[in-house]
């Protein structure tokens, strides 16, 4: 299709235009943008990792500690997977062995359930992360000029979005 000086409109920047031609093309854009997204901020967890010291992690990995690390309180596998949207506990289960071996988590039992927390390495680890975290990616954020504001909005978004694709995917489990 043309605009109005005869110039070829490219449309919208999708992955797929088969999924872009129904009622909502816009959602296939922000579905486009989600991907590129998800994909670059899991390098960046990986590198950034590495850079603080812990190279040969996944992205799974450096979240879980994050997550454990969290306000210095243990914290149930049960939790972890809920606050991260993971369904699949094994995968979880997978990243703190990985940690563990790494001396980066423990894990002990209380009654019935497995608690997991960081270890003092854990800590200074999350916080070399935080330091490379700044220098690289929050000091060129800044550059931008990002309102914090639109920015914690666009984040509230997400979430929300982020509900509406799990009963989605609940949904379609049912068909």
């Amino acid at each position: 299709m043309a605009d109005q000086r005869g110039r070829q409109e490219i449309g919208p920047i999708v992955s797929s235009a088969h999924l872009a031609d129904g009622a909502l093309p816009a959602l296939s854009e922000l579905e486009f943008g989600l991907i590129l997204a998800g994909n670059a901020f899991d390098r960046w967890m990986v590198r950034c990792m590495t850079a603080a010291g812990e190279p040969g992690c996944a992205a799974i990995d450096v979240l879980v500690l994050h997550s454990v690390a969290h306000r210095q309180r243990p914290k149930r596998l049960g939790d972890l997977c809920s606050v991260l949207g993971v369904e699949d506990t094994h995968l979880v289960i997978y990243a703190i062995k990985k940690l563990e071996r790494r001396g980066l988590v423990t894990s002990a039992r209380a009654g019935k359930e497995k608690l997991i927390a960081a270890t003092e390495k854990g800590f200074e680890t999350c916080l070399k992360y935080r330091a490379v975290r700044e220098a690289l990616l929050v000091e060129s954020m800044k550059g931008i000029g990002l309102d914090p504001a639109v920015t914690s909005a666009v984040a509230a978004t997400l979430r929300v979005l982020s509900g509406h694709y799990d009963q989605a995917a609940r949904a379609a489990a049912s068909l």
